[in-house]
């Protein structure tokens, strides 16, 4: 809806989203992959968090960060994921002013916290290989609670800045979206009031939210594979690895896809290519994490295992 004002402006009080338009007797088809994609998000990270809980071997700072990133991977997905299941029965798909602000604010928050903790997890992976005799003096339980915490911490005051700046944007029309979700470019391109400040914190976040975790966790990770070729036996060396082969791989599809969403070009690519790689970003991703630790990582699937059949057979299996 717009509310046409006496100096010619618009005041947008909803979006209507154009996203997944192109196919509208595939909307069914939609409903169904996006409803098993969630619920695989929501079952797996579950599962994880679970897991770290009652199975003595996985209580470690590592496994502390994995609970915790499976319950922000929770989070991101839940932030879009329900409004597009209900929008894919509507004829109209829109979202109110107020939601699709309150859609940012926690989708910009999960973004950003997500970067940092998998910088704080490879800062873990690198004293455990690196510096494994001062392991339970730099991880500490109060250094690990408060390198979640900050994490936390920046990703919410990144999104209260870019949310409360764009509730200071006036929106002039149309109030049309060309994608499934609210977020800050896509809100800006709305704006017919000045966006420079807007613009100017985009560019300070994407260095320290976005590029900073991302050439620190890389940094880290040389070191940390210089530090495994100097281990004498291949045993070892494999060992080694495999510690840290889950994040690595988390960490690559993480900022890859995120690169490719936010680093793309504005204009040039059709609206199906947009909504896929936002959907590989938003979506895909947080299905992929608990499925790469289940995967790659002995101590998970043991638990996940027991866990599972102390669910099947709760009187005979104990964690």
């Amino acid at each position: 809806m717009i509310t046409f004002e006496m100096n010619n402006q618009t005041d947008v009080t909803e979006f209507i989203f154009l996203g997944f338009s192109n196919h509208r007797n595939l909307q069914g088809m939609f409903f169904l992959i996006f409803l098993l994609i969630y619920l695989t998000t929501l079952l797996g990270n579950l599962f994880i968090i679970t897991a770290t809980r009652v199975s003595p071997a996985l209580h470690t700072p590592m496994y502390y960060f994995l609970s915790n990133l499976s319950f922000l991977d929770i989070c991101y997905s839940s932030t879009t994921v329900p409004a597009m299941l209900v929008n894919f029965f509507q004829e109209k798909k829109t979202i109110s002013y107020k939601a699709c602000l309150s859609q940012i604010f926690f989708l910009v928050t999960c973004a950003g916290t997500e970067g940092v903790l998998l910088a704080a997890m490879a800062y873990d992976r690198y004293v455990a290989i690196c510096q494994p005799l001062q392991y339970p003096v730099l991880m500490s339980v109060k250094v690990c609670v408060c390198l979640v915490t900050g994490s936390w911490l920046c990703g919410l005051v990144n999104s209260m800045v870019h949310t409360v700046l764009a509730a200071t944007l006036t929106l002039c029309g149309p109030n049309l979206i060309s994608h499934f979700l609210c977020d800050i470019p896509l809100f800006l391109m709305l704006s017919c009031s000045d966006t420079s400040l807007n613009e100017a914190m985009l560019h300070v976040a994407s260095i320290t939210i976005g590029l900073g975790p991302w050439l620190y966790t890389t940094v880290t990770y040389i070191l940390i594979i210089l530090a495994i070729l100097r281990i004498p036996s291949a045993q070892g060396r494999s060992k080694a690895f495999s510690t840290c082969a889950s994040h690595l791989t988390v960490v690559v599809v993480f900022f890859g896809t995120g690169n490719i969403n936010y680093g793309k070009p504005s204009m040039g690519y059709s609206l199906d290519i947009d909504i896929l790689v936002s959907v590989l970003f938003c979506v895909m991703t947080p299905m992929f994490n608990p499925i790469i630790y289940s995967l790659r990582n002995k101590e998970v699937k043991h638990a996940l295992r027991k866990l599972a059949g102390g669910c099947v057979f709760p009187g005979r299996v104990k964690v």
